[in-house]
């Protein structure tokens, strides 16, 4: 046998080679069949298992959904008319995601539209600090020429959405702006708060952002619609295919009376300040006016950087609540309250002290604002002796005068749908203790005892205070109709320490008290009340007086009417007015609009003409001067509307801390008012009763017997 020796070679045949290609093409075509029934039971998933899903898909593409936003429900007063409504307008959104070229985009809009170029750059600016997914308004109160306008431009402007809708509306503006808010576009944070809520974003969709726009916002905000149209694949609508109209949100009833709700806000006029009314017998608010104000609707359409900085440079506040975030040294105002106190204590209206400019405490002489000569507590309250109320309350002891304040509400809070509201401070001696480590000392009590040095109100508990008194119950505020009313228990004050004080409160201004000017013009109708001057500064800076407005005396004035019969009670402060004399008549002519509303626009539509028009026209006119005079140079408008609530806040309760600077001071009493009973003058805006000047002034009612009387 030979190494190397060829192997035999298999010989190829035809039929070998059939029998390798039929192999070859079994698992070719298997593989193959095997794909096309994995292709075919995709295909048959796709089709059947996912059916829905792709339709739904392919729908899409051909149909546009998009939320209608719903009407908000309308703030009404107790007779059922409006103080906040919608009105239909056409408007025109921006989407900034949805825009190549946002600036150009403006541009263009604000040539369509005529706006001016603080406006564009006022746009401009909220585009920049937006979510870029969150609809930016651009204009509201179009008319149908220039929606029509943009709406055939839509193909050239991406990211452009004009629409009709609703837009809120409040007739009398600023006289209601502090009462009811304004709405505004949701911000992120709300967006995140309400679980991405897509009716948030929604072109022309506002929520509730202060006042009780905010506080009602679950109520006023109703179900949005929908609607469905079909589109080509660039956008455009080809026709409407189904619309489910939205439900409106539910009306919110308030106790505010709207006509003595605007009336007092004009009636307050150039001054800075505020006027509050209740009704004695069910605690309903009538009235919650703060003036100077803003236009609501200013900033429920997006307020402009040149009106915002008019209203923040305005030494007078007007962004500020006055009847809840202002804190004022109640003075003198809270006299009738003390000698209520004073004869809880046991003290007898009778006693006499004799004021001779002031009174020894001590061995130090505090000055009363005039010389009284023999003093009982009727004289104390009408003619508003400081030294009496020095006297008395060294006697009795400030704890237990503090103690009675808070249970006529000073110091408190009320429930009621607001905010926020300050509560003042009623001061003691284990307050002071507390809060300034110090002990309380005999000039505290003289400074308490007159409404002065760490004594805060608000305009709101100084009302509740002048219902308590005149009615002799625990009257508890109400300003949601929808809440029942409360049944008021009786405080524990005697019918003869009532009737008493009323007599003297009367006398204030019927008799030979300090607000003779403030009689009402009915012959029928006797309205009684306190005068108060609070002091802000020593005597160094000012006389209260005169000189810088920050400076100058407040003016306030509690009240209620009738005085036999109490039904209606408010109070009246007036802001740096220089004294009482400021406030009263305030107080006179709203009373007179609530008898007999003629006779009270009659005195009002004078007044205006000498100021210059009502609110709203003076603050037109305001803000069309300041325009002219700052042009461009203003600062923007904080972003966010909580920025702007945040600042104003804080600068209210630095406000209040101005009086606390003089608080260890011994107060320099000023003079109340002129203590005549004479009518008005000749230009007073309400003309006194007839034969005013030789009006018999009622006699001061007996005082109360020592023996034990019916308690309330």
């Amino acid at each position: 046998m030979r190494l190397g020796k060829n192997r035999k070679r298999d010989h190829v045949t035809a039929s070998s080679l059939d029998a390798a290609f039929s192999r070859r093409s079994f698992v070719i075509g298997a593989g193959m069949g095997g794909l096309g029934v994995l292709l075919a039971a995709r295909m048959g998933y796709i089709a059947i298992a996912e059916n829905e899903r792709y339709e739904l898909e392919s729908e899409s593409n051909r149909v546009n959904l998009s939320l209608i936003p719903p009407r908000r429900g309308w703030l009404l007063d107790r007779n059922g008319a409006p103080l906040a409504s919608n009105r239909a307008d056409f408007r025109v959104d921006v989407v900034p995601d949805r825009m190549s070229d946002s600036s150009a985009t403006i541009a263009r809009l604000g040539e369509i539209l005529g706006l001016g170029d603080t406006q564009i750059a006022d746009i401009n600016q909220r585009i920049e600090e937006s979510p870029g997914f969150q609809p930016v308004e651009v204009a509201t109160g179009l008319d149908y020429e220039q929606f029509a306008a943009i709406s055939v431009r839509l193909p050239d402007m991406r990211g452009v959405v004009p629409q009709r809708g609703f837009s809120r509306f409040y007739p009398t503006g600023p006289a209601v702006g502090h009462l009811v808010g304004y709405v505004g576009p949701a911000n992120a944070e709300e967006y995140a708060e309400q679980d991405r809520n897509p009716l948030l974003i929604t072109p022309g969709y506002k929520i509730g952002k202060d006042g009780l726009e905010k506080e009602f916002e679950q109520e006023l905000r109703g179900i949005p619609g929908a609607r469905r149209v079909e589109v080509t694949a660039s956008g455009r609508i080809v026709r409407d295919l189904e619309t489910r109209e939205d439900v409106q949100g539910d009306p919110v009833h308030l106790t505010i009376d709207g006509p003595l709700q605007d009336y007092a806000a004009r009636r307050i006029g150039l001054e800075s300040g505020s006027v509050v009314v209740m009704d004695c017998e069910t605690g309903d608010i009538l009235c919650m006016a703060s003036m100077p104000s803003f236009d609501p609707n200013s900033f429920s359409a997006g307020i402009g950087r040149v009106e915002y900085a008019m209203l923040r440079e305005d030494e007078r506040v007007p962004l500020r609540n006055k009847v809840l975030k202002g804190l004022y040294p109640p003075g003198s105002t809270v006299k009738p309250m003390h000698s209520m106190a004073f004869l809880q204590a046991g003290i007898d209206p009778n006693h006499t002290i004799t004021c001779g400019g002031g009174v020894r405490v001590g061995n130090r002489f505090f000055n009363c604002w005039g010389n009284h000569g023999t003093v009982d507590m009727a004289k104390g309250i009408y003619q508003s002796c400081d030294s009496y109320y020095y006297r008395m309350a060294q006697e009795v002891g400030f704890t237990r005068v503090a103690d009675f304040a808070k249970t006529l509400g000073l110091g408190k809070q009320f429930d009621l749908p607001v905010l926020s509201q300050f509560y003042g401070t009623v001061p003691s001696p284990a307050w002071l203790e507390e809060k300034y480590d110090r002990e309380w000392q005999p000039y505290d009590t003289v400074n308490a005892s007159i409404g002065q040095g760490y004594y805060l109100t608000n305009p709101l508990q100084l009302a509740v205070m002048s219902a308590r008194l005149a009615t002799g119950n625990h009257v508890t505020p109400r300003l949601n109709r929808a809440v029942q009313p409360k049944s008021f228990h009786m405080a524990n004050f005697r019918d003869d320490h009532v009737a008493y004080v009323r007599q003297a409160m009367s006398d204030v201004v019927n008799g030979p008290g300090t607000a003779g000017r403030a009689r009402l013009p009915f012959d029928d109708i006797l309205m009684a009340g306190k005068t108060g001057t609070a002091q802000v500064v020593s005597l160094s800076k000012s006389d209260g007086r005169s000189g810088p407005w920050k400076y100058r005396d407040h003016g306030l004035f509690v009240f209620f009417a009738p005085f036999d019969k109490p039904k209606y009670a408010g109070v009246v402060v007036i802001e740096h007015g220089g004294g009482s004399g400021s406030a009263y008549p305030i107080a006179r002519d709203v009373m007179t609009f609530m008898f007999d509303p003629a006779k009270g626009m009659e005195a009002l539509r004078a007044l205006e003409e000498q100021w210059g028009g009502n609110a709203q026209e003076r603050l037109a006119a305001k803000y069309a001067a300041y325009a002219a005079a700052a042009g461009e140079a203003v600062p923007p408008v904080p972003s966010r509307t909580e920025e702007i609530a945040d600042l104003v806040e804080a600068e209210a309760r630095l406000a209040a801390r101005q009086s606390e600077e003089i608080a260890d001071e011994v107060i320099t009493p000023r003079s109340e008012a002129n203590p005549t009973a004479e009518g008005p003058p000749p230009d007073s805006s309400v003309a006194g009763p007839t034969g005013a000047g030789n009006f018999a002034a009622p006699t001061p009612s007996p005082s109360p017997s020592s023996a034990n009387g019916p308690n309330r």
